[in-house]
């Protein structure tokens, strides 16, 4: 035990001046994210994980009597770290680590959100448009024609200032490319962002010319995938499993049946799932069953003669009744079908960042594609995603090597402000 203890505190870079310390760091950071640890009468440790994930809040789940350790006052340093060391890769640790995740999802979806200079339209030149100023007046140089790649020119966290608070114009790919990184930097702290990630790590452009940089969400640095498309797996994991992940919502048809290109596909990021929504995804395996429900509103559409613009929208989002008034008696029967699909939890508490249409209900997002593309009914998908793996692992091992160097266990933030 001592010696694997050891081996994993030069492993992760501390210094190897006493595998107690490690521990130390090991615990406070466990601590930090909602484990409770009690001496106890036992012979060995006992530990209770819990579901976490399908919490609502790491004060729930600790109320439910999740993430709790007993174990002997005479364990010693070896046997404790590598305890500790399981319960650091231990599912009910990730679900805690998406509490903190989420938060950071949250934060960095209202800020993009609430920037009216962060805007998608056609009428830009390249893929991303910087406007006047440039890309690098906004912390950005580019490394691909057309303005499709472009990484951080100076600071990590002023590049991305030009998204929460400059001048930017980018289609949702990139909308969700930077929620994503945005998300990392909240996690960190500006100053943990800046030292712990390289700039071609944070490469931001098409999503295909991404595998080819070293970006950690799609690229030579993104590590190990989960690839869940139908969320057959995240949805029996539970609520928190989902959020902060990406995915899209794509066109059934084939592009003959698209009106509107620029509204072919959206690009996500979860935001938060409410408990029914989750239990819901649950009892049906996922977003399968979700992609047959989306085609029955696109069968039901087709019956209702569309009135002027933002239509469905209007209809079945806004529930305007003076609209809802006039539609004529032979269709409320179809509209009654559609309002008791969308009155599913999915469609209502399964909140997602568009960009540049901000943070809403994905039933938001599917009856505005009936209006859209009325000629072809939409799926939803989880994207590839390494937030679970990689991502957590790096964000583990920089708190980590901040206690060892700081002697501060636990600490959550790299940023001391």
């Amino acid at each position: 035990m001592q010696g694997r203890a050891l081996g994993l505190a030069l492993l992760l870079g501390w210094p190897a001046a006493g595998i107690a310390a490690t521990a130390d760091c090991a615990q406070g950071l466990l601590q930090r994210l909602g484990w409770r640890f009690e001496v106890a009468p036992v012979s060995t440790p006992q530990v209770q994980a819990g579901p976490v994930c399908t919490r609502a809040s790491l004060a729930q789940a600790q109320a439910a009597g999740d993430l709790q350790v007993r174990w002997p006052a005479a364990l010693d340093d070896g046997a404790r770290q590598a305890l500790l060391q399981t319960l650091l890769d231990d599912p009910a640790t990730v679900c805690a680590y998406a509490f903190q995740l989420g938060a950071a999802t949250q934060r960095a979806a209202h800020a993009l959100q609430d920037n009216p200079g962060f805007r998608f339209s056609a009428l830009q030149l390249g893929w991303i448009g910087f406007g006047a100023r440039g890309a690098t007046a906004q912390g950005w140089q580019n490394t691909r024609s057309f303005g499709r790649g472009y990484v951080p020119h100076g600071r990590n966290s002023h590049a991305l200032d030009a998204f929460y608070r400059g001048q930017v114009r980018a289609e949702c790919g990139v909308g969700r490319q930077v929620a994503q990184l945005a998300t990392q930097r909240e996690l960190y702290g500006d100053t943990a962002f800046d030292a712990e990630f390289s700039t071609d790590e944070l490469s931001i452009g098409t999503l295909l010319g991404l595998h080819d940089t070293d970006s950690i969400l799609l690229g030579a640095h993104a590590g190990d995938f989960l690839a869940d498309g139908k969320a057959v797996r995240t949805a029996a994991k539970g609520r928190q499993a989902f959020v902060g992940l990406p995915g899209f919502i794509e066109h059934v048809g084939d592009t003959a049946t698209l009106d509107d290109l620029s509204n072919q596909a959206e690009n996500f990021v979860v935001v938060d799932v409410g408990d029914q929504a989750a239990q819901a995804l649950a009892a049906h395996g996922g977003l399968a069953w979700y992609d047959q429900r989306n085609a029955e509103l696109w069968r039901l559409a087709q019956a209702l003669p569309r009135v002027g613009r933002r239509y469905f929208e209007r209809l079945l989002y806004e529930r305007d009744p003076g609209l809802r008034a006039r539609v004529d008696a032979r269709y409320q029967p179809a509209l009654a079908q559609m309002d008791q699909l969308l009155d599913d939890p999915f469609y209502q508490q399964f909140v997602i960042y568009v960009h540049p249409l901000g943070i809403r209900p994905i039933g938001y997002h599917i009856i505005r594609l009936l209006d859209r593309n009325p000629r072809t009914s939409f799926s939803i998908d989880l994207a590839l995603h390494n937030l679970h793996t990689t991502l957590y692992r790096r964000w583990r091992e920089a708190q980590l090597r901040h206690c060892a160097a700081t002697g501060r266990p636990g600490s959550l933030t790299l940023d001391p402000n």
